[in-house]
């Protein structure tokens, strides 16, 4: 999945820098994403939300407000106002590409922006916010001390998260003076608000305030015991398979055009999380499916190892096997299941000396009206799968590398 840089100019013409996580085949529908409070568009939930987005057909635009990460401006001079202002903003740059935005994301702070937002964003059609502040003046507490002192002296600098950043008056006034509440009652769009329980920096109750304040379409997603920033991929990845699934609904996404993937007869593996091994597997347009490795060497244990997939095509390649033989023979087979593991094994050779070889241990049961003729012939079918004999004969990989995209 490729990510382009991006950049377009806020309401005072300073450039704010950008990504775009763009999907593999034509995009099904565009997200412009708020991040949260001081963070950037490449902290990590962002990062991991836009990939798992992308690879399910949705571009993502991730960019820095104002005065952040790689976007000019003074952070100091900026609030809540200027945020909005940079979204609305962002969704004109996306439109001229032809990308005009239906669902805006927002996390925390950015979450208030894009429920202020929305209304401004006539392309919108949904809106996401994850663990975000009804009241956005809660920002204030996390530099309450530092307040007299920017009164006095017009900005301060404070520590947030573990970094200095610079906290101005424009800031303080703005966000103390924001009320949400008529935004949310006649926000016009589906909304969705995830929020976890456990949250310490953005309580749970912000979210049933922003819930009840707002009208249908509008629902209500857990994100149980995850923190605030999403950190854990595990909690950012059902973070945006939730959000793909629920926006479904609202975006009105082209029935005729297939989730982007491979072509038919081609399976197509791309990496979802550079951090660890997590992997998107595409066989072919219409089906979709995860691996990854084990916590324990370093992965999210979000699905089989490689290993564990092809132990799963050799116990599947066996069962249609099975079935399709004794379908023909009409015989009374009720049920096939198959248990694969897979584990390595020494050998001697005579001239290599000691190795060790691949073993796929197979047990098969069988259900139904069988006799034991009838079963000692079903375990000869077995060995004549293809997948087995694929295993057992050998096969040839061809490799080439593929143009830069």
């Amino acid at each position: 999945m490729p990510t382009e840089t991006f950049g377009f100019a806020n309401a005072a013409g300073e450039r704010l820098d950008a990504r775009i996580d763009l999907p593999d085949g034509p995009p099904r529908a565009t997200a412009l994403t708020a991040h949260c409070f001081t963070c950037g568009k490449d902290v990590a939930a962002a990062r991991r939300i836009a990939r798992r987005l992308a690879a399910m057909g949705i571009a993502v635009l991730r960019f820095d407000f104002t005065g952040l990460g790689g976007s000019g401006g003074d952070f100091a001079a900026t609030g809540l106002t200027s945020n909005v202002a940079d979204l609305v903003a962002a969704a004109g740059a996306l439109a001229e590409r032809g990308l005009a935005p239906s669902l805006l994301i927002g996390h925390s702070l950015g979450g208030a922006a894009v429920l202020k937002a929305a209304r401004q964003i006539g392309s919108a059609r949904a809106v996401v916010t994850i663990g975000a502040p009804f009241d956005p003046g809660h920002v204030l507490h996390h530099f309450t001390d530092a307040l007299p002192r920017i009164a006095a002296e017009g900005a301060a600098d404070v520590t947030l998260a573990g970094r200095p950043i610079r906290i101005g008056q424009v800031f303080v006034k703005d966000i103390g003076e924001q009320d949400l509440s008529d935004d949310i009652g006649h926000l016009g769009r589906a909304l969705l608000v995830m929020h976890a329980p456990r949250d310490a920096v953005v309580g749970i109750e912000n979210a049933t305030r922003i819930f009840v304040a707002a009208r249908h379409p509008k629902s209500f997603v857990t994100l149980d015991d995850a923190d605030h920033l999403l950190s854990r991929p595990a909690d950012a990845d059902y973070a945006a398979e939730v959000i793909a699934a629920w926006s479904a609904r609202y975006l009105d996404l082209p029935a005729e055009t297939p989730p982007p993937g491979a072509p038919e007869g081609v399976v197509r593996v791309t990496e979802a999380d550079p951090d660890g091994f997590l992997q998107h597997i595409m066989a072919g347009p219409d089906h979709h499916l995860l691996a990854d490795e084990p916590a324990a060497v370093g992965g999210t244990d979000r699905g089989p190892s490689p290993y564990g997939l092809l132990s799963a095509a050799l116990g599947a390649c066996t069962a249609m096997t099975l079935r399709m033989y004794s379908r023909r023979k009409g015989w009374s087979v009720t049920g096939i299941s198959v248990d694969v593991d897979h584990d390595k094994t020494h050998a001697r050779d005579a001239e290599a000396g000691e190795q060790r070889l691949d073993r796929f241990r197979r047990r098969i049961r069988l259900e139904g009206a069988l006799d034991d003729e009838m079963r000692a012939r079903l375990l000869e079918i077995a060995d004549k799968c293809p997948v087995h004999r694929t295993l057992e004969g050998g096969a040839r990989v061809e490799t080439t590398l593929a143009p830069p995209a």
